[in-house]
């Protein structure tokens, strides 16, 4: 079994763990309906960079 040679100080530990930190997202805001979305990624109402590129689909009632 594997055994060190010396102990890691805590200094060592705290400056791996440096990276380890989460990064908040990029989120933008649509000029057409000021919805809040992730970068480069369409909003959730179907809108990217003012454009309307994903319609919603129209709802159809089978009992009827």
């Amino acid at each position: 079994m594997a055994v060190q040679k010396s102990r890691r100080t805590p200094a060592t530990r705290g400056a791996r763990r440096s990276h380890d930190k989460l990064k908040k997202p990029a989120l933008s805001v649509d000029p057409t309906s000021g919805e809040t979305h992730l970068r480069h990624r369409v909003s959730p109402d179907g809108f990217y960079r003012g454009e309307q590129v994903v319609t919603q689909p129209d709802i159809i009632d089978d009992d009827e």
